[in-house]
């Protein structure tokens, strides 16, 4: 593919399709989310990953929570699925750099066990911050909104469980 403006030839196109999850907890000062901080730049965002073959978006979640950000969780329910675009190196050696079509599948999830210290080798820290301090850390204004709409989804589960409680 060529574009005819500049006569240089256009990367491919591929869509990639990742998945990751919003855990929470109870903290002393409200709803706490696991956080990771990734190179490169020291970037704080939120756990996730590519899907991997044969497994579904809520599968590779859990698994990418477990691995980035060292915790186990329960799913409660998918947030949203942000979209964008971005030029990389394909894994393909013959295609070079390729224009990935990108979607991220975010669940809200609870936390069950497991220390955030014990994430991978690919994240250089997970922590647990408030909930309102991991969207002002997070480096991407997507998976602000994201966390944004999963503290709304927590406060209803929170009011839910209270008026159960209640009746």
């Amino acid at each position: 593919m060529t574009d005819t403006q500049s006569g240089q030839s256009k990367p491919p196109i591929r869509d990639q399709v990742s998945a990751g999850g919003v855990v929470w907890r109870a903290g002393p000062n409200g709803p706490e989310v696991a956080i990771v901080r990734v190179p490169p730049g020291d970037r704080w965002q939120l756990p996730k990953g590519l899907v991997g073959a044969g497994e579904t978006p809520e599968e590779t979640a859990l698994r990418e929570v477990r691995e980035e950000a060292g915790v186990q969780a329960k799913l409660l329910a998918p947030i949203e699925v942000i979209e964008y675009w971005y030029v990389g190196p394909d894994r393909r050696p013959k295609e070079g750099r390729v224009r990935f079509h990108k979607f991220v599948h975010f669940f809200l999830m609870t936390y069950r066990s497991g220390d955030v210290a014990d994430h991978d080798r690919e994240v250089e820290e997970a922590r647990w911050v408030d909930i309102e301090q991991a969207m002002r850390l997070l480096a991407f204004k997507a998976e602000q909104g994201v966390v944004a709409k999963a503290k709304a989804m927590i406060g209803r589960e929170n009011d839910e469980g209270r008026r159960t409680e209640d009746e």
